[in-house]
């Protein structure tokens, strides 16, 4: 069955007046009259009773409008998904984050997209750095929240926040009673660094600070995340630098404290392939720097 016939039927049968439905359908009403004889024709039967004063639908036709404004609602509603989902405005978006990102502000950015596009399906999911820029390179994810960035040229990227450091110490640490932690003076415990691999990783960045304050880790524990890090700390397995945004959720056997030494901070960025076409990847990028932009005018 021809859709143009279709809507052209639906027309005259809710006008009853093939003048108002050839008006209404912006054509002429001979080439009206020959699409609805020929639709009579191709169904085999009369939709229309005809007379010179009138025309009523007749049995065959009277089904016929009902199911031809079902598939014309159904064929709209259809247009109008694709429409949106070819916007950015529904579908399926593929986040990665780094595990530390979940305490800091990509939960808020989460909440701000999603009041943004509700009828986007977001799939979240942790995974570190090398896993990340892995699953991009094979199209597996869209987008890749890294700490600090994937440092990939395919790859475009965008800040999200930059934050300082400070010390996750267990809460049995006998510095903790110190009004001022000096980073120098804790040369001598255990650092947790994380995660295990790929290397170079956040890891080496702490290495990093503590040759700044003039002391090389002597004895380290790495894990491969920080969920495990932050376990042995509470445990008094030894200590830690960690992002700011992590001490926002306590943890039991855990003490946050800033510490005097050097501070170069830790950043998270917005990852995704330079290639990408997909409006979700667009509208996510767009969500975020105007995201970022209120949250430097709030501080």
């Amino acid at each position: 069955m021809d859709l143009k016939r279709l809507q052209y039927f639906t027309a005259v049968a809710e006008e009853l007046h093939f003048g108002r439905a050839a008006t209404r359908l912006n054509i002429a009403q001979p080439p009206l009259s020959r699409q609805i004889a020929q639709l009579e024709k191709d169904l085999g039967g009369l939709l229309f009773d005809r007379t010179r004063s009138q025309i009523r639908l007749t049995q065959a036709g009277e089904v016929l409008l009902l199911r031809a404004r079902e598939i014309l609602e159904r064929l709209d509603s259809v247009n109008r998904e694709v429409a949106l989902v070819g916007k950015g405005g529904a579908g399926r978006l593929r986040i990665a984050f780094v595990g530390s990102a979940t305490h800091g502000s990509l939960p808020n950015l989460i909440k701000s997209y999603r009041s943004q596009y509700p009828k986007v399906e977001l799939a979240l999911s942790a995974m570190n750095n090398a896993e990340q820029k892995h699953a991009l390179i094979k199209r597996e994810i869209d987008i890749g929240i890294a700490r600090a960035s994937l440092g990939d040229e395919e790859f475009r990227s965008v800040p999200l926040h930059h934050e300082p450091l400070i010390l996750a110490l267990p809460d049995s640490a006998p510095v903790k009673a110190q009004e001022v932690i000096r980073l120098a003076d804790l040369k001598d415990e255990t650092f947790i660094l994380y995660p295990l691999r790929p290397r170079p990783s956040f890891a080496d960045d702490v290495i990093s600070v503590c040759r700044k304050e003039g002391f090389e880790p002597g004895d380290t524990v790495v894990t491969q995340d920080y969920q495990t890090a932050i376990s042995l700390v509470a445990v008094g397995v030894g200590i830690s630098i960690v992002p700011q945004s992590v001490s926002i959720s306590p943890r039991p056997g855990v003490l946050f404290r800033s510490y005097d030494g050097f501070n170069p901070g830790t950043s998270l960025s917005i990852n995704a392939r330079r290639d990408s076409c997909s409006p979700h990847v667009s509208s996510f990028f767009d969500a975020a720097r105007k995201f970022v932009f209120r949250s430097e005018l709030v501080r």
